[in-house]
């Protein structure tokens, strides 16, 4: 155990002895703090139209093995992103998935009593398959572990996790027709259509062991030779009294082995009243003998029980780095649940021994440090697409060892294949928006000081990621990318496709290139590659080129360098990927400050204040529940490109309407329920919302995301009374706050380190090396104190 670790095991044991006071109006409660932070963690808000990964309280940190249950994991995913697998608003479970990532979806277990059915029947009709319905009361999910009882059955299913290893306990009846069903040849969730797969059990080992072969939708797009392959193998507590495999409705008795598309097995038992079995399945992207490895490794020595309390612990501790005080449960609520989906998001593809799937379809093998283990650990990504503006912060602040493995993820990749890649699923390219933000979060990890990797080779990448565009790989992204280095800007075609010869999103991939060609152009200044940053600082002024200043509007320019005329703002995917003009006007955020003098200061105040006024009305985002419910609105707080907007006013004369407007973003858009939590039923991705509430209840927000040379984040609202941070470099950071509350979002004073501070920013090196920072709030802005920002 390193000093690091030791540290922050003494400061969460330090704080967790500590007699907490949930403090109350008029009155003060001791609680037991160990279980008061899990218990602010719901999993299932927002969980009425969620996506595919978002749903898996049976998992760990970053881990690989992510169970949860499923109510339409297998109805098909036509686009690759459609909301399934868990929705709060069915009312019957078909199983639960062992392997919930962007594009990987598979292994369907399951349970039932009485005559065998080997489909999973539909929500209209359960009774069609072995689905089973259920109550909400006998539903219980926490981070590390679920339970429900399957009603058809009197079955309880239990389920938890370690970082590979899953694990699934049922309790049963008595009866003599116990089932365990392994449905293993079936599309599930976003894994797309099925290739092959194959299962067999071992007699002697009483052990399972199977994989599948899928080809998800962002595959078959971005690199159309590429399939994703899935490994299992797991150990059972009881011996089966029979076997048999299934081909979806045709079941084969006595078999102990079938390959091919629909394949699955069943193990039947005769059990006794509340009677257990236990399942646990060590997964795998490489082997089945890797999946065994793992197993054995992990958890060879444990039980149910045993990696349910490991699950926990791990939670705790992760959970247990950022500390809140404060009155609202509901706010703490909010932010240990978005800080709980950004720690689950993005998850392990790695085994034990370091070997992982290479973009090529071989087996990569990272490099073993002196004590035979991995150096580094490899991921699976959704696209980074905005996550500069969420995930990047929290990591750089809290978790820069995982940030450092990202990078490294990235740059295997780009090793085996020679293009870095916005998304992977097991290597293969799934780019998610078409577009490429992995130069700037490698850029930002440098300049944040998070350099435990091949720095020439991450530059490298970066670099040409930026300027690379003959022959570009279409996994890459940033197929249009030419004729924004050779013209300035992208000739629009109205459509959907992006080429060589233009894009339907033209104007927002010119916005896009233009802040990453800045990120990397301060990477090159910083290393001493003057050519490179003078070449990429031109590049980053190509948004002027798309800016129409007699309507102050970015707008979609055609082959003809004539600005689209018929020009509606409000008009979605006409030139803006995901959005709008009133959108991504705003999209310059490494040059805020030209951006306003070109728009006019009181002009660009003015007309920001006012969308936020009126995007209020419906709680910033739209409250329909679909995945792009604010995509033609004023401003759309569940989507990517407008994360850093309300921050902008602190490059204003006006750096209050920052704190009034997060803050209400904060009470508003974020709920509590399973339809209203992030946004109504809008696209979380792998945490980057969660991870939003996180850094902007701190006070804390970076518009250029960690790219300058020294970063900083600006300042804003902080939420609660008093936060204790375990930063990622062995130092404590604390955040108070005097005066707080529902309404008092405005800063009054700030103090660092006991000394009064006057600046509208904070650099991460001071939060670094460890600091106290205290504000005193109240509910009308100190203008003396914000003309001291300019």
């Amino acid at each position: 155990m390193n000093k690091y670790t030791i540290s922050v095991l003494l400061l969460f044991l330090m704080i967790s002895c500590q007699t907490t006071k949930e403090e109350t109006v008029g009155e003060k409660t001791k609680t037991n703090p160990t279980d008061k932070l899990l218990s602010y963690v719901d999993p299932n808000i927002g969980t009425a139209h969620s996506r595919w990964f978002f749903y898996t309280p049976a998992a760990v940190p970053f881990g690989m093995a992510k169970l949860g249950p499923s109510t339409n994991g297998s109805y098909g995913n036509e686009q690759g992103w459609e909301a399934v697998g868990y929705d709060q608003r069915h009312q019957s479970i078909e199983g639960f998935a062992g392997l919930h990532e962007f594009q990987v979806g598979g292994f369907l277990f399951s349970a039932m009593t009485g005559a065998l059915k080997t489909v999973p029947g539909t929500l209209e009709d359960p009774d069609m398959g072995y689905r089973s319905r259920f109550d909400r009361e006998d539903e219980h999910a926490q981070p590390g572990y679920y339970r429900v009882k399957l009603k058809d059955y009197d079955v309880v299913a239990e389920l938890t996790a370690t970082k590979r290893v899953g694990f699934l306990r049922y309790t049963f009846p008595e009866t003599k027709q116990a089932y365990l069903i392994m449905d293993i040849g079936n599309q599930l969730g976003e894994s797309g259509a099925v290739k092959d797969a194959s299962v067999w059990y071992n007699k002697e080992e009483n052990r399972i062991e199977g994989w599948v072969v899928t080809y998800p939708e962002y595959v078959k797009k971005y690199q159309p030779e590429g399939e994703v392959r899935m490994f299992f193998s797991g150990m059972i507590n009881k011996k089966p009294t029979t076997v048999g495999t299934f081909l979806k409705e045709r079941q084969f008795k006595d078999s102990l082995s079938i390959q091919g598309k629909g394949a699955g097995m069943y193990l039947q038992f005769s059990t006794r009243a509340k009677e257990t079995v236990e399942l646990k399945m060590g997964f795998s992207y490489t082997s089945v003998e890797n999946a065994r490895l793992n197993l054995g490794k992990e958890a060879g020595g444990l039980n149910f029980e045993q990696a349910k309390k490991k699950a926990t612990e791990t939670w705790l501790q992760e959970l247990g780095k950022i500390r809140v005080s404060d009155t609202s449960e509901v706010n703490k609520v909010k932010f240990y649940t978005g800080l709980y989906h950004a720690l689950l998001g993005r998850g392990l593809a790695s085994d034990v021994n370091g070997a992982f799937p290479q973009n090529d379809g071989s087996i990569g093998q990272i490099p073993l440090t002196e004590q035979g283990v991995p150096s580094f650990n490899f991921y699976n990504t959704d696209s980074v697409w905005g996550a500069f503006w969420n995930l990047t912060q929290l990591w750089a602040l809290v978790w820069p060892e995982y940030y450092n493995d990202f990078i490294q993820t990235h740059l295997a990749v780009y090793k085996n294949s020679g293009w870095l890649s916005d998304g992977l699923a097991n290597s293969k390219y799934v780019s998610g928006v078409g577009t490429n933000f992995v130069g700037l979060v490698i850029a930002a990890a440098y300049q944040s000081g998070i350099r435990d990797y091949d720095v020439d080779l991450a530059f490298r990448a970066a670099y040409e990621n930026e300027t690379r565009y003959r022959d570009r790989n279409e996994g890459a992204g940033k197929t249009d990318l030419g004729q924004f280095i050779k013209q300035g800007y992208i000739d629009y075609i109205p459509g959907w496709d992006t080429s060589s010869e233009g894009s339907g999103f033209s104007v927002s991939h010119a916005l896009e290139y233009s802040y990453s060609s800045y990120a990397v152009a301060q990477f090159a200044k910083s290393i001493g590659k003057d050519k490179a940053y003078k070449e990429l600082l031109a590049l980053s002024e190509n948004w002027k080129e798309v800016y129409d200043s007699e309507t102050d509007f970015v707008r979609p320019r055609l082959a003809s360098g004539e600005f689209l005329k018929d020009f509606d703002p409000f008009a979605p995917w006409a030139g803006f990927q995901e959005g709008n003009a009133w959108q991504y006007t705003f999209y310059v955020p490494h040059a805020p400050r030209a951006l306003v003098k070109e728009m006019g200061e009181e002009k660009f105040v003015r007309r920001l204040d006012s969308i936020f006024t009126i995007s209020e009305k419906t709680k910033f985002g739209g409250e329909e529940i679909d995945a792009f419910a604010g995509v033609k609105y004023l401003y759309n707080q569940g989507n990517q490109p407008n994360l850093h907007i309300a921050w902008l006013f602190n490059f204003t004369d006006h750096p209050w309407l920052t704190q009034k407007w997060v803050r209400r973003i904060c009470d508003e858009f974020y709920g509590t329920g399973g339809i209203h939590g992030y946004g109504y039923g809008q696209d979380e991705d792998q945490g980057q919302l969660g991870a939003w509430y996180v850094m902007s209840s701190l006070g804390l927000f970076d518009v250029k995301g960690l790219t300058e040379s020294n970063p900083s984040f600006q300042i804003g609202s902080p939420l609660f009374k008093k936060v204790t941070i375990a930063n990622g470099y062995g130092k404590t950071l604390v955040i108070e706050t005097e005066n707080n509350g529902s309404n008092n979002y405005y800063v009054q004073s700030i103090e660092v380190n006991g000394q009064p501070y006057g600046k509208h920013n904070i650099a991460l090196s001071t939060l670094k090396d460890g600091a106290r920072l205290k504000f005193v709030m109240g509910d009308v802005p100190n203008k003396e104190l914000f003309n001291s920002w300019k």
